[in-house]
């Protein structure tokens, strides 16, 4: 790694570069702007590539800080680093985003230039959100993914009319989370014990919530937690995302829930567990049975549906209630295992959502019904489709396994009864993939399905990469074992938390 070079500010700043080239391509050149943004997010992927070659586990919280003032009369700096936590998610956007721009090539035929430049910024926000030290600097990044998000959604879906509505709920649920949140932001800042410190870095404010009145911090606690409750979304605040995976272009949705809606659950860690551990602790109940509730609705819902993309929905509610869980148990196995689990998630359900999408495209339905005997004439299709299948009802040997592993073994050293409750998912989804897998791609051929084209090239370049990542984190946790422990570690510290029996290590 070159040192001295703002390595992660390149990192947000390069797509937003890219997103402002790609504008300036002349509107007739099509394939340019394409190729002009898929080289912006591949560069991306290589930065993240030299932080994450450079990052060091043992050399403390956070790395590669960099602080510049910003706005001294909100004791507000441009203030961003990264730990564990983040640089894996970092890298899961890194990483999901190139193979995104491939899968959307062609979503946007009219408007290639303007598709490009929303993927893009999406990228940046979403990475600013993950770097930011600074409250006031995460919030603004946090808000700002939605008017990217917005557009994505309303203005490429198959069906206008609803894509429209859709951004409009997504928007207002998310823009509601977002004032509550703003109100404790405010909160935070007319905090003297926070505003004496100078810049409103984690730490300080840490310092100062820890010694605040518990009713304050509560108060605080909820304006963060309903805002990532949204974000995530947590059960009963879902009920946006169904209607986004359905009406949105699938890499736009796959977009949305494997990365963007990480940073809700991203700042359940990042925020509301150390800058108010005692009020975490006192509503811990309370959302780690709403989690369960999510994690049981989602798996039975998603058993009734009949459009494929909205199964698929009702499964990362499942999955968030998961992550929200692992967090809110306040195990290090729960918290390692949350943290993977948002990565696992994010490649899973880009597999599953993506390989979907390209079956839809075939046939020009989301209706289960409409398929039958896809294995017969496309078996690659179908074999793709059955291994990202697997990996959502977490088959040992695939990565999100060892991740709901961890949760489940987190989550019953505290709360034995809500763990045994949370597993009854792993029976559930097993009867919505394997069902869904045997009505679409078994059985006789059908008419519409008899002319089925197998995986295409460019289709192969985004799937080959997700299935050998599902791979090899199913067979080799540590690789991101090793770099979540240790920001796992800090987090209960930082919470003093501790666990409740003898300590296993996530290996």
């Amino acid at each position: 790694m070159v040192m001295g070079l703002p390595w992660l500010t390149i990192l947000w700043l390069c797509p937003l570069a890219g997103a402002g080239i790609v504008l300036l391509v002349p509107r007739a050149r099509h394939a340019l702007a394409k190729w002009v943004g898929l080289t912006a997010a591949l560069f991306v992927l290589g930065t993240a590539a030299v932080v994450a070659a450079g990052y060091r586990s043992d050399a403390g919280q956070y790395q590669l800080v960099e602080t510049h003032s910003w706005i001294k009369s909100l004791s507000a700096d441009y203030c961003i680093g990264i730990d564990g936590i983040a640089l894996v998610l970092v890298a899961l956007t890194a990483a999901l985003t190139p193979l995104l721009i491939i899968a959307g090539w062609n979503d946007a035929p009219e408007r290639p230039h303007i598709h490009m430049a929303l993927v893009l910024s999406v990228e940046a926000l979403a990475m600013l959100s993950f770097l930011a030290l600074d409250v006031l600097l995460f919030y603004i990044a946090f808000e700002a993914t939605l008017i990217p998000l917005y557009f994505l959604i309303g203005g490429y879906g198959a069906d206008r009319a609803q894509a429209a509505k859709a951004a409009v709920k997504f928007l207002l649920y998310n823009l509601f989370g977002g004032l509550i949140m703003l109100a404790a932001v405010i909160g935070l800042y007319l905090k003297p014990a926070a505003a004496s410190h100078g810049a409103i870095g984690l730490q300080h404010l840490a310092d100062a919530t820890h010694a605040a009145d518990p009713a304050i911090q509560r108060v605080l606690f909820l304006g963060f937690m309903f805002a990532f409750a949204v974000k995530a979304p947590l059960w009963p605040f879902h009920t946006w995302l169904p209607g986004v995976a359905t009406a949105a272009k699938p890499a736009t949705a796959v977009l949305m829930m494997a990365i963007v809606d990480k940073v809700g659950t991203f700042g359940m860690l990042r925020y509301c567990l150390p800058l108010f551990p005692d009020a975490a602790t006192y509503f811990r109940p309370i959302i780690i049975t709403l989690a369960v509730i999510g994690i049981v609705y989602g798996a039975v819902l998603a058993i009734g549906q009949t459009d494929v993309m909205r199964l698929i929905a009702y499964t990362s509610i499942s999955h968030f209630g998961f992550i929200i869980l692992g967090i809110f148990v306040m195990t290090s196995q729960g918290q390692s295992g949350s943290t993977l689990y948002m990565i696992n998630h994010g490649i899973s359900t880009a597999a599953l959502f993506l390989i979907a999408g390209f079956l839809v495209s075939r046939r020009g339905s989301r209706l289960i019904a409409s398929y039958g005997g896809v294995q017969k004439v496309a078996p690659v299709l179908a074999g793709t489709f059955l291994v990202a299948g697997l990996s959502a009802l977490a088959l040992p040997g695939l990565a999100p396994f060892i991740s709901e592993f961890l949760v489940l073994i987190g989550t019953f050293t505290r709360y034995p009864v809500l763990a045994v409750l949370a597993a009854t998912a792993l029976v559930l989804s097993a009867v919505y993939i394997l069902w869904t897998y045997q009505r679409m791609m078994t059985g006789p051929v059908r008419e519409h399905t008899q002319h089925f084209r197998d995986l295409e090239p460019r289709e192969v370049v985004v799937v080959a990469p997700l299935i050998a990542l599902l791979l090899l984190l199913g067979v080799y946790p540590k690789v991101a074992l090793d770099v979540i422990n240790p920001a796992i570690t800090h987090t209960q510290t930082v919470t003093n938390q501790t666990d409740p029996t003898s300590r296993v290590h996530a290996q």
